[in-house]
């Protein structure tokens, strides 16, 4: 619920995909059912956060015709993870480096997702605004590297009554989100993979992952904002997950 939500967008669903990393997957009819099953719940704009790769952009090239059919009517805006970069594995030259995240740019769009990179669109209706911001990779645990640029990709925004922010690390939030932008609503995140072991049972919830990101699964709030940590669709490392299933997220705004 948010108060400031104009009237025209009331009752809007954001489909969240999180963490695709292509390179891990095997069964391709698992990964298409996925993405059918998302599709049937018929949001009405979709969110890409980040990680479609997990070391260079050629995991993805069988997979392009799967992910091209995620189609929303307000669009399909993506940003990139940590993982996009190809800076997990040895190039030969810089000049390699960067063709590979060229070709990762230009894979989101071959899949028509509108990638945002430090920037922002609108979604208009009825004369009002809501803000979709999405930066570059920016964590504050560990090494990961901080590659967003929130200042630049907010610059612009303040016709919004509503920001959406897709920010691919969840420890985002709490460094920079909450303490320098008050006025994003909602921040959607990944990256966690809420470890891919925990268990969940009502409203207990407990893994690995709570000991190293405050915020890990699930949505957050503070104030009156929020932040959503999508479990992630894909994997990385270990084959499989243990009481941490895939997730495709689905969250609905009402003024209130």
């Amino acid at each position: 619920y948010l108060p400031n939500l104009p009237k025209s967008f009331d009752g809007i669903t954001i489909g969240q995909v999180s963490d695709i990393h292509s390179g891990s997957f095997w069964n391709k009819t698992a990964v298409k059912g996925g993405v059918e099953m998302f599709l049937a719940e018929k949001p009405d704009v979709i969110f890409f956060t980040g990680d479609l790769v997990n070391n260079e952009t050629s995991e993805v090239n069988n997979y392009l015709p799967v992910f091209e059919k995620l189609r929303a009517p307000l669009g399909v805006f993506s940003t990139t993870g940590n993982h996009d970069y190809g800076d997990y594995r040895s190039w030969n030259t810089k000049a390699d480096k960067a063709r590979n995240f060229q070709d990762l740019i230009n894979a989101h769009k071959q899949m028509g997702f509108r990638i945002l990179m430090n920037e922002h669109e609108f979604l208009e209706e009825s004369g009002d605004k809501l803000a979709v911001i999405g930066i570059e990779n920016w964590g504050a645990i560990a090494r990961f590297p901080k590659y967003g640029k929130l200042d630049r990709a907010h610059s612009g925004t303040g016709e919004a009554a509503v920001k959406l922010l897709l920010s691919h690390d969840p420890s985002h939030w709490d460094a920079q989100v909450r303490t320098e932008y008050p006025d994003i609503d909602v921040m959607f995140a990944g990256h966690t993979h809420g470890f891919q072991f925990g268990v969940e049972i009502g409203g207990f919830k407990w893994s690995p992952s709570q000991y190293i990101y405050k915020q890990w699964a699930g949505l957050y709030q503070e104030g009156n904002q929020y932040l959503y940590v999508n479990r992630g669709f894909g994997y990385l490392a270990y084959p499989g997950r243990v009481g941490i299933p895939p997730e495709l997220t689905l969250r609905t705004l009402k003024r209130g």
